[in-house]
Parts: structure tokens; C-alpha cells; sequence
């Protein structure tokens, strides 16, 4: 078996601090850094990219919306071209502060409501891809299994990778229950740890109780859940107990 574990990074910005960064890095294999334009500033950047290198945890652009007052998790009407762009810009910012380090970029992963709408949005996905595309360097496009998002990167020529999400519930159709609905975030780091777990034998149950399909290369767990430290070492605990050992995703994906 092998499985990936990411996590949202670097997303605190000026004098705010979101996340637990420093905790969830030490058990996660992948890092998804902000680039300024939901969270993150350059500061952060650098300090985000040099401590994952620390502690050998590969580094990937977590581009968004231009939504830093909605934190990316405001839907934004653009068109495929804006998204190429904006796409390209942000792993560009990021990959600066990567060099600088000595860090090669990994992945890519679109945040909030990008990530979102590019599940069943073509237009937004093709142009997500070709903006990962444009910046070359072999990234790998992380996405909802099944999405448009996914579809798109194979399209454009790019490597995949399928997400599950750890802490988040489920619909019957394998998208993410709306963070304005109770019961669509899950910070008990057992059960979470549990659906960890379940992710590796394919299956997780939706928010309905039905179990569904779900094909994971890599698993979320978000840093600025409550409990987040707790929650990743749990994971990380379970998954060697069973014999997994989480490796980055550019050491299998192909």
C-alpha cells in the first residue's frame, strides 16, 4: 500500500497565525504552502518551505482564488485564461522561495472553493492544469478522485494524484459536505484515524451512513482543524501500526 499524507501549510499571514504547523509537519510526507493570495505572505513561505525541508517533507503550491478577506473559500466567477494565469503566478511566487532553499516543487493543490467548483467545473479545470502545466518541472495535480480536475491534468499530459480528505464528511457522490452544514468537519483524532484507515482499503462512510467508493493517493489532513497535531500523530500511529508507512507523492506517482 502506499499513501501520501498532505497538509495545508504555511497559510498565516502578517499578525495572524492559522494552523498548526509546526506539529502537523512532523507527521505528514507533503506540504501544500499558500501563496499569498488566500493565506501566506513571504515570510511564511520561506519559513514554511525550510522547515518541511528540516524535517524531509516534500513542498507543493497550494494556489486560490485572489480572496485573502474570504480565505479562498468564496466562489469567484473566472475564465479558463484568468485561471491559467493565476494558477501559474502563484506556483511561480512559491517555487522562488523553493529555489532559493534548494527545494524542488512537488505538487500542486488548488485550495477552498477552486478545489471545489473544480470538481464539476471543465473550463476552470483546464485551465488549472495548463497553468501547472506552463510552469513545468514535472508537478503532480492533486484532485478529488474522479473530478474534472483530474480528468484535465491527464489531458494537458500531467501526473495525478487522487485525494481523500480526513477530517471532512462526505457526500453519497464522493464530493465534500459544505462547511456550513453540522457535522462536515470531524476533529476526534480517533475516528478520524479510523477513517484514515478505511481510506486504505478504499471505502469511507458518507455523511448519509452509506459506505462509497473512494481511491486515495494522498489523504488531507487539514492544519487548522482543532486538534490537528493530535489528529496527524494519531493517523501517522495507525497507518505504521498496520504496516503502512506514508511516503511523498513523487515517490510512486507516476
Amino acid at each position: 500500500m502506499q499513501i501520501d499524507l498532505n497538509s495545508d501549510m504555511g497559510e498565516s499571514y502578517g499578525a495572524y497565525t492559522i494552523g498548526a504547523d509546526e506539529e502537523v509537519l512532523r507527521w505528514v510526507t507533503s506540504a501544500n504552502v499558500a501563496c499569498g493570495w488566500h493565506g501566506g505572505d513571504p515570510s511564511v513561505m520561506r519559513r514554511t518551505i525550510q522547515r518541511a525541508k528540516e524535517l524531509g517533507v516534500r513542498v507543493g503550491a497550494h494556489p486560490s482564488y485572489p480572496d485573502l478577506l474570504g480565505f479562498g473559500r468564496r466562489v469567484m466567477q473566472i475564465t479558463r485564461e484568468e485561471a491559467r494565469d493565476y494558477i501559474l503566478y502563484q506556483i511561480g511566487a512559491l517555487r522562488a522561495f523553493a529555489e532559493a532553499l534548494g527545494v524542488r516543487l512537488q505538487h500542486v493543490k488548488p485550495h477552498g472553493a477552486m478545489y471545489n467548483a473544480a470538481v464539476k467545473d471543465q473550463e476552470l479545470s483546464l485551465g488549472i492544469a495548463e497553468g501547472v502545466a506552463d510552469a513545468g518541472g514535472d508537478l503532480i495535480l492533486v484532485g478529488l478522485p474522479g473530478s474534472e480536475l483530474i480528468k484535465a491534468g491527464e489531458e494537458v499530459g500531467l501526473r495525478v494524484a487522487r485525494e481523500a480528505f480526513s477530517d471532512r464528511a462526505y457526500n453519497e457522490d464522493g464530493t465534500l459536505v459544505s462547511r456550513k452544514i453540522a457535522g462536515s468537519l470531524i476533529t476526534d483524532p480517533e475516528a478520524v484515524a479510523e477513517r484514515v484507515f478505511g481510506f486504505t482499503r478504499g471505502t469511507v462512510k458518507a455523511i448519509t451512513g452509506k459506505e462509497i467508493r473512494i481511491e486515495a493517493d494522498t489523504i488531507c489532513l487539514h492544519g487548522d482543524t482543532p486538534e490537528a497535531g493530535a489528529i496527524a500523530r494519531r493517523v501517522r500511529e495507525r497507518l505504521e501500526a498496520a504496516g503502512i508507512a506514508p511516503r511523498a507523492l513523487g515517490e510512486f506517482v507516476r
